[in-house]
């Protein structure tokens, strides 16, 4: 495949694009709307003039469409230990591109409603929408919490979009929750808090800001989580989120051809 960046070209809309990747679904469903809206991540094509198959990658998250006999499996060596959400018939192509394939099962959830009552903020806690001037802030979350700012490009990107809410308390951000992938219709949201942090209902007044600020926008809100990832699940519930979606998503490792591929966000 083309090799496409944020730098040479957006995702084309429009064609089989649209197609393959329709607009106004929750989820990784927004994820080649974000690429095209904000400009962070990439695209990639057989032949970008009359493609008959094509990739749109962001934050370690790659998705496929078309006719996957339009690809070789050397073709995805670039795409080595991504995150692939792809049609079956793409299956077999993954397993030859790459040396393992990991399947993960994976739920979509959206918010219905306002998610009831705002709880109020712990004591000694401030939460508010988060600046250009918190991109400090975030970077001291330390490397664990860096993947939440992958799909903005940094933290000074993703802190300048007015699209997070941060809980500040003694003296630092403890909590935060921000739109990952931004969607026309749904905008799919993340959150972190520090270990110590936990427990106070901090990402839960985090989750509750943001929201009010995604419908304010005409958008709804969407959450997507590992089915094994019991504390996401019982946050989705409790800040009004419902089951939508289930699928799985695979995992992979290095290409099978030659080189060891890129890293990407957990």
């Amino acid at each position: 495949m083309t090799a496409q960046t944020r730098h040479a070209v957006s995702v084309p809309a429009g064609g089989p694009w649209e197609s393959w990747f329709p607009s106004g679904h929750p989820g990784l469903g927004s994820l080649a709307e974000h690429v095209r809206s904000t400009g962070t991540g990439h695209w990639w094509a057989d032949d970008p003039r009359a493609p008959r198959a094509g990739a749109v990658g962001c934050a370690g998250h790659v998705l496929l469409g078309g006719d996957p006999r339009a690809v070789r499996p050397e073709d995805l060596a670039p795409l080595a230990r991504s995150w692939f959400a792809a049609p079956d018939r793409f299956l077999p192509l993954l397993g030859a591109a790459f040396d393992r394939i990991v399947p993960w099962e994976r739920m979509v959830w959206v918010r219905d409603g306002d998610g009831g009552p705002t709880p109020a903020p712990p004591p000694g806690t401030r939460i508010r929408r988060l600046t250009a001037a918190d991109a400090d802030a975030v970077r001291s979350l330390g490397p664990d919490s860096a993947w939440i700012t992958e799909s903005w490009g940094g933290p000074h990107a993703m802190t300048a979009s007015g699209h997070c809410h941060g809980a500040f308390g003694d003296g630092r951000l403890l909590s935060l929750a921000c739109t990952y992938f931004l969607g026309s219709r749904y905008e799919d949201i993340a959150v972190v808090t520090v270990p110590e942090a936990r427990g106070r209902g901090l990402a839960r007044a985090c989750v509750h800001a943001l929201c009010a600020d995604v419908t304010a926008r005409g958008r709804t809100a969407s959450w997507t989580c590992s089915r094994d990832n019991h504390p996401s699940r019982a946050l989705a519930a409790a800040t009004g989120f419902r089951l939508v979606r289930q699928y799985v998503h695979y995992a992979a490792g290095r290409a099978a051809t030659c080189g060891t591929g890129r890293s990407t966000a957990p």
